[in-house]
């Protein structure tokens, strides 16, 4: 299954967004399944469904982070590169959808129990937010 796939496939068992695109990658970098899920968690629904960031971008930064972040403190290349993957992602997210934060992508804040209503009605999940996922793992593997 290919790593945009198995992303969408686990944001539809209701993982978040983030959850599912940094779960796509992580055995692949080191880190296990369980650990990814949990330490992705925060970022869903644009970090703690604060219609922020969207947690597909925020899942795919840490999948950079795995694999090229810095180990050690002098390592300033490994820095730079972090950094110039996540800005080139951030503009080829931005490229595709026009945005990056949720509120501006699904056109309600799914942080209040009205914009909530609104995703649901709109169903934003199904018609919006897999395609986030699996455009994040899409550039992913482009990037990687």
């Amino acid at each position: 299954m290919s790593k945009p796939d198995l992303a969408v496939c686990l944001f539809r068992q209701g993982f978040s967004c983030s959850q599912a695109v940094a779960a796509a990658f992580a055995p692949d970098l080191g880190l296990d399944r369980d650990t990814a899920l949990r330490v992705s968690q925060p970022f869903g629904g644009g970090i703690a469904r604060r219609a922020d960031w969207c947690g597909a971008l925020t899942g795919a930064f840490l999948v950079i982070g795995l694999k090229y972040g810095r180990v050690r403190a002098e390592d300033a290349a490994a820095r730079d590169r972090t950094y110039a993957l996540v800005n080139e992602f951030i503009g080829r997210f931005t490229a595709r959808t026009g945005h990056v934060k949720c509120l501006d992508l699904l056109g309600c804040d799914i942080g209040t129990p009205e914009g909530m209503k609104q995703a649901e009605a709109r169903k934003l999940h199904q018609t919006k937010c897999e395609d986030f996922v699996r455009d994040a793992a899409a550039l992913l593997e482009e990037l990687l």
